[in-house]
């Protein structure tokens, strides 16, 4: 093999490693509880927390933990959920109001490390008429967890642990913060670049003898 096409196979291995390496990094996202207001027969992204938002009597509020990147993207609760099939069992109260409730635990895909999913919920919530969703929440759903930030990180005590941490966006279970590419990869694509390198400088000196 002459040393040019030696060169030339050599930069050619080295352009595949770099482009390898250089390729795009993974998609990353984050694991929390989104909430979501019932709108008819979908599920509309909450724009105000569940703290402060003051459901009607007769809304259905819901709840899904899920790994997701934006609101956009965010998973809904699944199931059937409307406010006559929840609180079909709990009369009306006067001075009260009722407040169907649905907690989508997820899936063991977006799960924490070690952690599984409980089954999915409803509930009928009786509360005072100025009662936020969080206040309703509280009374069938406990234990809540919130973070220093009142951001809800547990409903009934799902996950044990952890808070709207960012994770690789389909890692599965326990998914962790993405990274670049691989340090071997790249120090060995180094090399490979400058074995070609060196064999061009060969070639030239010898032409140029």
């Amino acid at each position: 093999m002459t040393a040019v096409r030696r060169a030339a196979l050599l930069l050619l291995a080295a352009l595949t490693l770099c482009a390898t390496a250089a390729g795009p990094a993974a998609a990353t996202g984050y694991r929390y509880w989104s909430f979501w207001e019932r709108d008819g027969a979908h599920w509309t992204y909450a724009t105000q927390g569940p703290s402060t938002a003051q459901p009607a009597d007769g809304s259905v509020e819901g709840f899904r933990f899920a790994v997701s990147e934006d609101s956009a993207d965010a998973s809904r609760p699944r199931g059937t959920a409307d406010f006559g099939t929840i609180c079909a069992d709990t009369p009306a109260v006067g001075g009260r109001k009722r407040v169907g409730l649905v907690v989508d635990f997820g899936t063991t895909a977006d799960a924490p490390s070690g952690e599984q999913p409980p089954a999915r919920r409803t509930a009928c919530a009786v509360v005072s008429e100025d009662a936020t969703t969080a206040e309703a929440l509280a009374t069938v759903a406990k234990p809540l967890r919130y973070d220093t930030n009142a951001l809800l990180c547990a409903i009934g005590g799902y996950p044990s642990r952890g808070c709207g941490e960012k994770v690789t966006a389909g890692a599965g279970a326990g998914g962790t913060p993405g990274s670049g590419p691989s340090l071997g990869l790249a120090a060995g694509a180094g090399v490979v670049v400058l074995l070609a390198a060196g064999a061009f400088w060969q070639t030239r000196r010898r032409r140029n003898a």
